[in-house]
């Protein structure tokens, strides 16, 4: 049963990245549609600065790892709950858990000292 839950979670995190690009598409051509109608953009390359580019794309990437992490601290959870008391998957799910809160915790780190680094390559050279 376990195996079939994370199969299922794998191919769910597999469709939700491969959608991400597709709906980044649809709202930046909605916005160059948009520019164009306005009288900018002609060229189609927007005037989005570089490196707020590179923030949101941090960011983006950010929240997938850090909702990947979060689902696996509930699997975890899951896995605990349905253990029915036998010690090897009550052991095996605390480990999970524990996989899923470092995972966490470095997400948000990494996130914490992209955010500062961009912060202060914007303000130095603007």
């Amino acid at each position: 049963m376990s195996k079939k839950i994370l199969k299922n979670l794998v191919v769910f995190a597999m469709l939700s990245l491969l959608a991400l690009p597709i709906v980044t598409m649809a709202q930046n051509i909605d916005v160059g549609i948009n520019e164009i109608e306005e009288g900018f953009g002609d060229n189609g390359l927007g005037n989005t600065d570089p490196r707020t580019t590179i923030a949101r794309l941090i960011n983006v990437a950010m929240l997938f790892l850090g909702i990947i992490a979060v689902v696996i601290i509930l699997m975890g959870g899951f896995k605990w709950m349905t253990a029915g008391g036998n010690e090897d998957k009550v052991s095996e799910a605390q480990k999970l858990m524990g996989a899923g809160v470092i995972g966490l915790v470095i997400v948000l780190a990494a996130w914490g000292i992209a955010s500062f680094i961009l912060g202060r390559l914007i303000s130095a050279t603007t």
